[in-house]
């Protein structure tokens, strides 16, 4: 990591509320909808303390095209829920000596996403109001890295049946909902919503979509390391990211 996203991802954290943490009981998880309910008790957080901050490293797959082959990724991520925020950085290499890195932050109810070749010839720096709804919709998305954060205020549940459920999360005036579907034992299975994207330098809405599988065992906690991110686009399923995240830790002082 650079010297600048290395300061970046420390004012991020320090932006962090330093409120002692709350014990979640069952009655945190009074009034959601079952299958919401279900999930949290199987993860489990019930008797854990929320989590503040997250740090961790991903390896993976991506494209920007359909039909184009899959570039290796290795990355890392840092968040915090309170206010929710995160900082993204990863480097994809499309040919040996060959690097693109990608910066994407959600902070302060805003999104920015920079694209270099080699760290210093600027490909993109996508920012807006479009931007913003997308980069804290891609935070719903991955809360269930951390999953007590689906307890936080900001987020509101819907019931739609025994196997699914809407999450809304509102920050800073921006509002972003996405459907979770979960299986008979509890797992969020797959993630579906309306997201912006950038087609033809215009933003549409389109449906995007991700999959989480194989969940393993992380601080006492059952989370999935694997996730594939599509979109659904009138041409069919555009499959752009497979990752596995590789390491997480949490609330640790070492994330500072």
């Amino acid at each position: 990591m650079n010297r600048t996203i290395r300061s970046e991802a420390l004012e991020l954290m320090k932006r962090g509320e330093s409120a002692a943490p709350a014990v979640i009981t069952e009655a945190s998880l009074t009034g959601l909808p079952e299958p919401v309910q279900r999930y949290l008790r199987y993860t489990p957080v019930i008797g854990r303390e929320t989590i503040s901050a997250v740090r961790l490293k991903q390896k993976g797959f991506f494209r920007t095209k359909e039909n184009q082959r899959w570039m290796p990724l290795v990355a890392e991520q840092y968040f915090t829920t309170a206010p929710p925020a995160f900082l993204w950085y990863g480097t994809i290499r499309p040919f040996p000596f060959v690097s693109i890195s990608g910066r994407d932050i959600f902070s302060g109810g805003h999104g920015n996403m920079v694209i270099k070749l080699m760290s210093f010839i600027k490909l993109a720096d996508a920012r807006g109001p479009e931007v913003d709804q997308g980069e804290l919709l891609r935070y719903l998305g991955e809360m269930v890295w951390f999953p007590t954060a689906y307890l936080a205020d900001y987020i509101r549940w819907e019931a739609i049946d025994a196997r699914s459920a809407t999450a809304t999360i509102q920050h800073q005036g921006i509002t972003a909902s996405a459907t979770l579907s979960f299986d008979d034992d509890g797992k969020v299975t797959q993630l579906i919503a309306e997201r912006p994207r950038e087609e033809n330098g215009q933003f549409v809405l389109r449906q995007w979509a991700g999959s989480m599988t194989d969940y393993r065992e992380a601080d006492g906690m059952w989370i999935p390391v694997k996730l594939e991110a599509v979109w659904k686009l009138p041409s069919g399923d555009f499959s752009y990211f497979r990752g596995e995240v590789v390491e997480i830790e949490y609330n640790q002082a070492s994330l500072y």
